[in-house]
């Protein structure tokens, strides 16, 4: 399988407005809130958190954040390596982030614009 979009993030400058709007914005769309894995960050989805606000850090690079699911960890690796080796700047090594569920594994760089780019498989280790 070719990698996928698996989840987009946009950067908010009020987190309680903002969640407030999409509360009601998304739910003619099926979807809601699923999960705030910490302060001011939010997950809407219907099985799914695919589009996600966050409290913008203001001096942060980037209010966009773009993830791509891969098939297994091995992908994620050689993505942070290639993009690194590209220019990127890190943002987050290759590991496992419990916070979002067990078997959550990615990998983040900031693109040349500051653009939080990252890979992400969600199978178990092999």
């Amino acid at each position: 399988m070719a990698p996928r979009l698996d989840h987009v993030g946009l950067d908010v400058s009020d987190y309680d407005a903002s969640r407030a709007f999409y509360d009601k914005a998304l739910a003619p769309l099926g979807m809601r809130l699923m999960m705030e894995p910490i302060e001011r960050v939010g997950g809407y989805g219907d099985d799914f958190p695919c589009f996600w606000i966050a409290q913008r850090n203001l001096g942060s690079d980037s209010g966009v954040h773009v993830g791509f699911r891969v098939e297994d960890r091995e992908t994620v690796d050689a993505f942070h390596e290639a993009a690194l080796a590209a220019g990127g700047r890190d943002n987050g090594e290759p590991g496992v982030r419990e916070i979002y569920h067990p078997h959550y594994y990615g990998a983040f760089v900031l693109d040349p614009d500051g653009n939080n780019v990252e890979a992400v498989c969600h199978a178990p280790a092999s």
